[in-house]
């Protein structure tokens, strides 16, 4: 269970409510957009040694050049996890080329860093690449697994608005074939947490549902709602 926190208070909320990882970003820059380093590592000080913690670097454009300093400072901040949003990026090739400068300004690093190819449910609406390409993506660009979020967040927008389970199935057993992390989102609520988990997704990520009405931007996390993801995922 990864939850999505937007600075040090909201991770230890998180962090007493069972969360498995703690996941830095800034919804007020987009659905994957970047916190700054000071709260990055803020969140990785406040969590466990043994809490993983990743950092969103933006709804990217196409511009490996930027991408790649965005990664390596997220890195530097002290994350295990470095999250690409494939936003600007429209055909495999160009998702191909941005990923494969991020994991090497990453693994020159740290080798030991994990990269994550992400991408939108949404993608024929914002004009991006099929997330179902992904998972080729991240093999060839020697990442390290890939996630699907939803871009335009509302409350008629969802993971499940735009992909049908089979192709979401396809999508995570495609990732585990490349040996990949499959990672899904998308404005999800407790209630979807066993169909998610049914296709053998690794990491389920959510923020608007563990916040006060389910505002991921203005809402205040909620260490309860969390327990009560955690809880639902554990008895699984």
């Amino acid at each position: 269970m990864l939850i999505s926190v937007v600075n040090k208070t909201e991770a230890i909320e998180s962090v007493e409510g069972g969360a498995d990882i703690l996941d830095v970003k800034n919804p007020k820059e987009g659905a994957l957009g970047a916190n700054f380093p000071h709260v990055i590592r803020q969140v990785k000080e406040a969590a466990p040694k043994n809490l993983e913690v990743s950092a969103t670097i933006g709804d990217l454009p196409n511009l490996p050049g930027t991408a790649s300093l965005a990664a390596l400072g997220a890195a530097v901040s002290g994350v295990d996890y470095v999250k690409v949003g494939l936003f600007g990026v429209k055909t495999k090739e160009e998702a191909t080329t941005l990923m494969t400068e991020v994991v090497r300004a990453v693994k020159d690093y740290n080798s030991n860093l994990k990269t994550i190819a992400s991408g939108y449910a949404d993608y024929r609406t914002v004009g991006c690449v099929s997330p179902l390409d992904l998972p080729e993506v991240a093999y060839n660009a020697k990442a390290d697994g890939v996630l699907i979020d939803v871009k335009i967040k509302n409350k008629k927008s969802k993971l499940f608005t735009f992909l049908t389970d089979e192709q979401l199935k396809q999508f995570v057993t495609q990732a585990h074939n490349y040996n990949l992390l499959a990672a899904l989102a998308g404005s999800l609520d407790a209630t979807d947490v066993p169909r998610i988990h049914s296709f053998g997704t690794d990491i389920i990520g959510v923020r608007g549902a563990v916040c006060i009405n389910k505002d991921r931007v203005f809402g205040k996390l909620e260490r309860q709602k969390v327990a009560e993801f955690v809880e639902v995922l554990r008895k699984l």
